[in-house]
């Protein structure tokens, strides 16, 4: 990959990698095991979790860390496979990188099992968040619920009171509307959990429409968002509709176009979050791949940065050393302020965004912080200490 660096990501990269670059003071190399969908249903997603992990490790040039790349094909059974692969053959020290949570249910506690550590770039359930938790597994990004509690905050103060809601039925999609209700203080109009991988709502369309709803929130990742926000422009209904930003990043926005216009979503992160780090990841990823990142692209760079960081202090062959070192996320994140809980899950702002057009490219800008030093309810359970 060739990258190109103006000023302003030079100084700004200077100070990401500043720990990072110690890496060559330790005899043992990093080895990672990137799993990701990079083929069919959602692969897009793998696409900007791989490319946003490479650029950091593109930029840090280290030598002492090597990068494992394969496609999980979105299947848990195939997943299993290729992780067992990295860990006995590739002897890989680290996995990440898995986007959906079905998956990383499947691979995460067995990597901890055989002493590997995992390290999520996206997925975050709430059964690895609480009593599941473990000393060798770590969120990057969130904890499943918290995008969507924040949408339900945003509902209730947007003085909403009659809510369909809707996601689809894995994981992930449990935790949304589980996470959504917990801050939305209003009555449901509606509850549905439809099929993962799912492309046609036309019925769930004329649920809503017959539901008296006075609001949509949804979790649709990917081409199912696309699909349903596509068929309820051409619904007619004109309910106000709040979902997380995995239903809004920039590929679907660019395949949804003005149906999405205005409509409002909930991040731990977006592209005009007001520091170095940030500006220079925004700026160099278009550089590299012609495109904006999105919040996967976004999480998988600051998880690649947690990485550098670490193995920047402390050798991976002493594991208690390397786990306090990632523990302590010594690295400047795209996020600005990043710390971890006791359960290894991030505490951070939560924004509402809004979607815009900015020239012929749509996107977002955040409008208000909507929770602040967020931590998951599930931390309670979890054993670990501070």
């Amino acid at each position: 990959m060739t990258m190109k660096f103006t000023a302003l990501a030079a100084a700004a990269l200077a100070m990401t990698f500043g720990n990072a670059a110690l890496a060559d003071a330790h005899s043992g190399k990093v080895k990672i095991g990137l799993i990701t969908t990079l083929t069919g249903g959602g692969a897009a997603l793998g696409v900007d979790t791989r490319d946003g992990f490479m650029l950091a490790i593109d930029q840090a040039a280290n030598d002492a860390v090597e990068v494992v790349v394969e496609d999980d094909q979105r299947k848990p059974d195939v997943a299993v496979q290729v992780a067992d692969k990295m860990i006995q053959s590739d002897k890989v020290d680290i996995l990440t990188g898995i986007v959906w949570s079905n998956l990383a249910l499947a691979v995460a506690p067995a990597a901890n099992a055989q002493g590997k550590f995992y390290i999520s770039t996206n997925a975050a359930p709430a059964q690895l968040a609480g009593k599941g938790c473990n000393k060798d597994y770590f969120a990057v990004s969130y904890q499943n619920d918290n995008m969507h509690e924040a949408a339900g905050a945003h509902a209730t103060a947007s003085g909403y009171t009659n809510a369909f809601i809707l996601a689809p039925n894995y994981p992930a999609g449990q935790d949304s509307l589980t996470g959504f209700k917990r801050l939305y203080e209003g009555e449901l109009a509606g509850e549905l959990y439809t099929k993962l991988g799912q492309t046609d709502y036309a019925a769930e369309i004329a649920q809503i429409r017959a539901s008296g709803a006075d609001s949509i929130f949804f979790f649709l990742p990917g081409g199912m968002g696309i699909s349903f926000l596509k068929q309820y422009a051409d619904s007619g209904i004109e309910l106000p509709v709040i979902g997380p930003s995995f239903s809004f990043d920039q590929g679907i926005l660019q395949a949804v176009g003005d149906a999405a216009l205005g409509i409002h979503n909930t991040s731990q992160w977006n592209k005009d979050i007001d520091n170095p780090t940030n500006k220079a990841f925004v700026e160099t990823f278009q550089e590299a791949y012609d495109r904006l990142p999105t919040l996967y692209a976004a999480q998988a760079f600051d998880t690649a940065n947690l990485i550098l960081a670490a193995a920047g202090q402390a050798d991976i062959a002493d594991r208690d050393a390397f786990r306090a070192a990632l523990k302590a996320a010594d690295f400047n994140s795209v996020r600005g302020k990043f710390r971890f809980g006791n359960n290894q899950h991030p505490i951070q702002d939560i924004y509402v965004r809004e979607v815009i057009k900015e020239g012929d490219v749509y996107t977002n800008k955040i409008i208000s912080t909507i929770l602040t030093d967020h931590q998951d309810v599930y931390a309670a359970d979890c054993g670990l200490s501070d």
